[in-house]
């Protein structure tokens, strides 16, 4: 196992919601895979947050839904071996700190953010889960003295808020959370939908709308009817700088999966057609997905397998979870 000691502690997480997609994988779990030796990495099922709003999935689905992300980062690449990988809610502590980060967290930062004001529209009866979402983000980076932690756009503003609540806690209390340094992906960070490319490519939107996403688990031929039926326009401009929104969401898949620049993808279909495009991103996204959804087929039917690791990653989670409540406990005066 490479040790984790002088490393920068990375924290990365998605929520067992809705289909795991191309957007989450080019945007997060590839650029896990691809860096994980470089960090101490902490790759968490967020199990908990999808009880925000609880009548929107069972118990059983929930269950079902975490092992299927659990043996997905293992299918995508991301190495027990190396990294930690858990499911969120085996780590006690983190429902303690929450509570704790609830007792100085302004309920006017909760209001503000853009995802609860999003989310609760339509809603008949809002749950203080929604609100309180972000102080379990919080809870999650701070408890592990977290240096790093890369996010999308639609994220950005719950990690500041992360910082914002470590910076009142420790004005209150001592110094006590390290501020984490958000960092955000460059390529591939932010795929689109196929069928509206104004939209980001969404898990949720994804489950009920065939055409939107890519879904990891996928069938070849639903893959390529959503690509080949995706949104383009009634020209033929590739130049990336020229393209319509649909035309450069392809070329930045296409980019991501290959790895080309676009200035180099635009010369490679110019004057070619978007059929030409849309076959070559088809072929892009088989290559990539093929060889995970085999790997998955094959853990997926290894449940005890699948909690070993879970277990581990725990184990070691806990481990740190309990070192620092130590100390919280001690600065806030609690037993």
């Amino acid at each position: 196992m490479i040790t984790r000691e002088k490393k920068a502690r990375v924290l990365s997480g998605i929520q067992p919601t809705g289909i795991l997609h191309l957007g989450n994988y080019l945007g997060a779990i590839a650029q896990w895979v691809e860096h994980q030796a470089e960090h101490d990495n902490l790759f968490c099922v967020v199990d908990l947050h999808t009880l925000t709003i609880p009548e929107s999935m069972s118990a059983k689905e929930r269950y079902q839904k975490t092992n299927e992300y659990l043996a997905l980062y293992l299918a995508c690449g991301i190495d027990p071996e190396i990294s930690t990988i858990y499911i969120q809610s085996q780590v006690r502590e983190l429902s303690e700190l929450t509570w704790i980060l609830n007792c100085v967290t302004p309920v006017g930062w909760l209001e503000r953010m853009t995802q609860y004001k999003t989310k609760a529209k339509g809603l008949e009866s809002i749950g203080c889960g929604l609100l309180d979402y972000p102080v379990l983000m919080a809870a999650d980076i701070l408890i592990y003295d977290t240096d790093l932690v890369p996010v999308g756009e639609d994220q950005k503003q719950h990690l500041e808020l992360s910082c914002e609540i470590a910076r009142r806690f420790n004005g209150l209390f001592g110094e006590t959370f390290k501020i984490p340094k958000i960092t955000m992906p460059k390529l591939g960070a932010r795929v689109m939908g196929l069928d509206d490319p104004s939209q980001k490519m969404s898990k949720s939107i994804g489950e009920k709308k065939p055409g939107h996403a890519i879904g990891l688990l996928h069938s070849e031929a639903q893959i390529k009817k959503a690509i080949m039926s995706s949104v383009t326009d009634s020209g033929q401009e590739t130049r990336y700088d020229l393209a319509s929104p649909g035309v450069k969401n392809l070329l930045n898949i296409y980019c991501a999966l290959t790895k080309k620049s676009p200035e180099v993808a635009s010369r490679e279909f110019l004057g070619q057609g978007y059929g030409h495009l849309k076959k070559a991103v088809f072929e892009a996204v088989m290559e990539a997905i093929i060889p995970i959804r085999a790997h998955f087929d094959k853990l997926i039917g290894d449940q005890t397998y699948l909690m070993k690791i879970a277990k581990i990653g725990a184990d070691r989670a806990s481990s740190l979870a309990q070192q620092k409540m130590l100390e919280v406990r001690k600065r806030v005066g609690v037993h």
